[in-house]
């Protein structure tokens, strides 16, 4: 049995908030759980390649915008899954910070980093 809380971990910084790796790899679960905050006012492009993942909203607010620039509200209780490892931005709201939890599979390393840039979809 694996039992662990978030207070135990450190964070990542992976661009534009921070993640707490929950679950990763290196636990043989078959998939990932992360605790993840994006800070108000951001914009995120990114992209999995390697990796299909599910989003939870459990606070704040923001978007969630495909490339071709639909959009997708986010509010606690939403869940967006990126099923054919879209590229997509995701943006918290000016007020507030967006709370998310992502569940990854194949798991996450748990040390992974985006590369934010106006040049294209963070990838890993």
């Amino acid at each position: 049995m694996i039992v662990r809380s978030i207070e135990t971990l450190a964070p990542v910084e992976w661009g534009n908030g921070l993640s707490y790796r929950v679950l990763t790899q290196a636990d043989g679960m078959g998939f990932a759980v992360c605790d993840t905050l994006v800070r108000r006012g951001t914009t995120s492009a990114l992209q999995y390649r390697e990796h299909l993942e599910a989003c939870y909203c459990v606070g704040g607010s923001g978007e969630v915008v495909e490339k071709d620039g639909t959009r997708h509200k986010i509010v606690e209780g939403t869940i967006y899954a990126l099923n054919e490892h879209d590229p997509h931005y995701l943006v918290a709201s000016d007020d507030e910070d967006l709370h998310l939890i992502s569940v990854f599979n194949p798991p996450i390393n748990g040390d992974e980093k985006h590369t934010l840039s106006a040049d294209g979809f963070s990838q890993y």
